[in-house]
């Protein structure tokens, strides 16, 4: 008889996380078809502004900010998962710096030269989602080491307690003014003949991945436990932002004021500032999150919303091939409009030309005909990932 070992079978991806991965990558596209197509944002039209926009436009830009945060925690979330699946903290902490760094990589020089810029800047640098992921990661590699109440304490510390921050001027720091901006304050500075923009200053983004992390170990739980503490942490969490957001006490760097209508009351209740993330923010965010994770959980997804498991289950893959996909056609659309150009948000090759770009109505639509156009391509990349064990998948 042989006493070979059999391998155990690799534990099945909970679609729950998988959905919301998904779903908040396709909302995500959203978000960066405006900057790139829709005419208010060509022309510098803040959609948050609540002097210029509309109900719609502030939506449209609105419901993107579940995101970035959501995105992160889901990266922690998956994490933990690893370790539940009998991964050594050890090798999972070597994963995470090396995947960290990588992100970091991309993000400087490949995913803005081709993605952000299409073109080949030495001295142009962006700070964004991949950045704060990748050191989230590497964070993340030395807090998985440390006993589990001290890994929820400190995440905890950061979303809650990074917001005593804001009063710090980056011009306090003196010469490190730039070491701040990348810390919390965000900005714009020069490194040199290098021109930095810091969208994403990295607190308290390591915190969320590392709430995100301390979120998986739930899954080790009984579902109709899990189910319960989702809903009871979602609901405080979504409470407890309307609680904080109406004292204007804490938690936003800008207050919600009285508007000309309830309605732009509203939207001004729910503008928090991302950049960084508020703890407003956050809470607003990620509380929702935790009530659509308890909802789905255990539950079988229904047909219409399988497709989002495509995106979810390769969502780097995804981001990596969404951004120049988007800014291709946006070249091709300054072409025939104008015969040439790059007009957009992010880096326009000049002043915009009247006319530039196309209403909030169409853009919706590029969005929907870019999410269909990615749904093959990441389809296959997934089959690929199922069926192979390459050390190099597990990077995208």
């Amino acid at each position: 008889m042989s006493t070979t070992p059999i391998p155990k079978p690799a534990a099945p991806r909970l679609e729950s996380v998988d959905l919301l991965r998904g779903l908040i990558m396709v909302v995500m596209a959203l978000d960066h078809v405006r900057d790139f197509y829709h005419t208010g944002s060509i022309h510098g039209v803040n959609p948050l502004d609540l002097a210029t926009t509309t109900p719609a436009l502030f939506f449209t830009r609105w419901i993107t900010n579940y995101c970035a945060p959501l995105f992160s925690f889901l990266a922690g979330t998956g994490t933990y998962l690893a370790v539940l699946r009998g991964k050594p903290k050890r090798e999972l902490s070597w994963f995470l710096v090396t995947r960290g760094l990588w992100l970091i990589f991309l993000e400087l020089t490949l995913l803005t030269w081709f993605g952000w810029q299409f073109e080949i800047t030495p001295t142009d640098y962006i700070l964004a989602t991949l950045w704060a992921l990748g050191w989230g990661m590497i964070v993340l590699a030395g807090l998985i080491h440390l006993p589990f109440p001290a890994i929820v304490a400190i995440s905890l510390t950061m979303i809650a307690g990074h917001n005593a921050l804001d009063a710090i001027a980056p011009a306090s720091w003196g010469a490190a003014a730039p070491l701040w901006q990348v810390l919390h304050a965000g900005g714009d500075f020069h490194l040199g003949k290098a021109a930095v923009q810091a969208f994403y200053p990295l607190i308290p983004w390591p915190g969320v991945m590392a709430a995100g992390y301390c979120l998986g170990s739930v899954y080790a739980w009984t579902s109709e436990k899990r189910r319960r503490w989702l809903f009871a942490a979602g609901w405080t969490a979504t409470i407890g932002f309307v609680a904080l957001r109406f004292s204007n006490l804490y938690g936003n760097t800008f207050p919600w004021a009285a508007q000309k209508s309830p309605l732009f009351t509203l939207l001004s209740f729910l503008d928090c500032r991302k950049y960084p993330p508020s703890l407003d923010y956050l809470l607003m965010t990620i509380g929702p999150g935790l009530l659509f994770l308890g909802w789905f959980d255990g539950r079988t997804v229904p047909a219409w919303l399988r497709p989002f498991l495509v995106y979810g289950r390769v969502p780097m893959f995804y981001y990596l091939l969404h951004i120049p996909l988007i800014h291709a056609g946006s070249k091709l659309m300054s072409l025939i409009q104008f015969g040439g150009g790059d007009y957009n948000a992010i880096l326009s090759s000049g002043p915009p030309p009247p006319g530039a770009g196309i209403g909030l109505g169409a853009t919706w639509l590029v969005w929907i005909a870019l999410v269909a156009a990615l749904y093959l391509p990441c389809r296959w990349f997934a089959n690929l990932k199922r069926r192979r064990k390459d050390a190099w998948l597990t990077y995208f």
